[in-house]
Formats: C-alpha cells, structure tokens, sequence
C-alpha cells in the first residue's frame, strides 16, 4: 500500500492523546488524522471537537478509527496506558501499560505498517522495548519520545537562570525518562560557549548550588504537574509533535528520543535517550555526545535500572 507522508495514526484518547491529536491538527504536518481508542465514543468526541478547530487552522480529515486505517499512515502515536498518580512513579505503571502495548501492537501487526511507531506511553522506554520486540520492525523504525520534553524542561530552566532564549540553550537530559535520567553537564552549551563559562558571563558562580537546583526541578516537574494537576499533557503533546515534524519534513534533526542501544557507550540490548538523527526512516544514527566518567557511569546506572525491571516483566 506505501506511506501516506501526510497521514498520522493516534491510538489512546486521553489527556496525552487528544493534546497530541489538537497540537497535530494545529501544526499543518498532516492532512489526514485518525484518533483509534478502546472507547470509541471518546474517540469520536474528541475527533469531532478537534475537527470544529480546523476552521481557523487548516484543512484536514480527522475521524475516530480502527486498526484497519492504519496501513498507510506515516506514523502511528501510541499513548494509550493507565495514567501516573500522585506518589507513583513511572516504573509503577509497568505491568499495567504492558498488557495494553502488547495488545496494540498485536493489531499493528496484522496489518501492512510501514511507517514509524513512536512511542509516547509510559514508562515509555520499556514500552519502546517491548513495542520492538513484539513488533519484530528494525529498530530504526521505534521511537519513544524518551527525554525530549525532559530536555526541553532543561533548556527552559536553563534559558530562565541565565536570561537568554531557551531555544538557544543546547543541552541534553539523557538515559530513562523517569528518576534514574541524568543532565549530560559536560555536553551543555549555551550560545557556544561551555555551560560554566557562560554562567559566569553572566554573574553565576556558584555552579555545583545551581547545577543540583536547575535538575531537581527538572527531574520533580512531572510530579510538581501531577501533583497540582493530575497530569501532564500540553508539554508532551508539543514534544510529540516536534518528533512526528523531523520524520515527515524528513529534517534530520538530533534530538533525545528513546531507541536501541546497539554498543553505543557499551550499552546493548536496552532502550534509552541518547541524542539521534531523526528523519523519515525514524532513527538514523545515535549520536555519542562528550561525557564525564560520572556522567557515564549514571548511564550505564540508569541502564541496568531498565534491564533489570525488563528481566523481572518479561
């Protein structure tokens, strides 16, 4: 059947979903979205209300689906799960959220997908896992949203201590998307310049103080959200769909979605955020960045973290 470029897939109609389904009609990306949710009528509601916004957006089909509209998509965003509550972590939900990736990606199968399944459910980086195992697709191909919005925290916090644009802050929270990830410091840049030089630019000296502030706030924000709000959705939707924008604009872009790592730092056979190439065919390359011997000790950490609760649920 081929790849329809203009065409995306959103299976899970809830908070996550639906802010993804209505960041997805504003973008322009797609001209054709299909909204697939255990309770149709949800999905018909929000692909309805959705569908009033078009008006002052741009054309667009959008429907509540199947599994049988889904061959021709170019990508299918999965975020259906049971949502993270107070006090729980994103570990917590593994069992639950399992059962549901395995029973999704088993319709997948029986129907002819080419595209890109980006992963978005958490605890997203054992769900990408066990997305690609039981997908069997090449690991290129599995995308989790990983730390992208983690990182988008970081350069937010980061642009709003030292006074300058986010967007021109390039640093990166890798690892697990959840409390083991760590702020790759000796990578971080702002303007060019390395992350203490600029700091001291602008009148910060008190580096180790910030560096533990700046993370903790970004680590504790999903819980400071959940804990006022119930949820976090607006974030996550614009990060998704910044990823579905570098696979269907082809854009090669490198940013810290979850993937296979394949040697990579010595990792094998785990899914983490390490910054990557992202473009059409999803994950082009990893892209190794510079860091300290404690900063790779934290990863590889933050690794065995993921394969050990993998062992214990597989």
């Amino acid at each position: 059947m081929g790849i329809n470029s203009r065409k995306v897939v959103v299976v899970g109609c809830g908070f996550v979903g639906s802010s993804s389904a209505f960041a997805l009609m504003q973008s322009q990306l797609f001209s054709e979205m299909v909204l697939i949710d255990a309770d149709q009528k949800r999905a018909e509601g929000e692909a309805i209300d959705i569908s009033h916004g078009m008006v002052f957006a741009s054309p667009m089909k959008i429907y509540a689906g199947t599994y049988d509209d889904i061959s021709d998509a170019a990508v299918i965003v999965i975020t259906a799960g049971a949502n993270q509550k107070p006090d729980e972590t994103r570990l917590d939900l593994i069992k639950k959220n399992s059962r549901i990736m395995k029973s999704i990606v088993g319709e997948i199968k029986k129907r002819e997908f080419e595209g890109i399944l980006l992963i978005v459910s958490n605890p997203v980086d054992i769900l990408t896992y066990i997305a690609l195992k039981e997908s069997g697709y090449p690991a290129n191909r599995v995308i989790g949203s990983g730390t992208v919005l983690d990182t988008g925290r970081f350069r937010y916090e980061l642009g709003e201590h030292l006074g300058v644009d986010s967007r021109s802050v390039h640093a990166y929270i890798i690892g697990e998307h959840g409390d083991s990830e760590l702020a790759a410091w000796s990578d971080a840049r702002v303007g060019g310049l390395p992350i203490n030089d600029f700091c001291e630019l602008r009148g910060h000296f008190d580096h180790d103080a910030s560096m533990e502030k700046i993370f903790d706030h970004v680590k504790n924000s999903a819980y400071e959200i959940i804990a006022r709000k119930h949820a976090t959705y607006y974030g996550i939707a614009m990060a998704v769909c910044r990823i579905c924008a570098a696979i269907v604009r082809d854009e090669q872009s490198i940013m810290p979605v979850s993937s296979l790592m394949q040697g990579e730092y010595g990792l094998e056979d785990v899914v983490l955020s390490i910054p990557a190439v992202v473009d059409a065919n999803g994950i082009e390359t990893v892209v190794p960045i510079e860091l300290s011997e404690k900063e790779l000790a934290q990863l590889k950490s933050s690794a065995e973290i993921l394969k050990k609760i993998i062992k214990e649920n597989s």
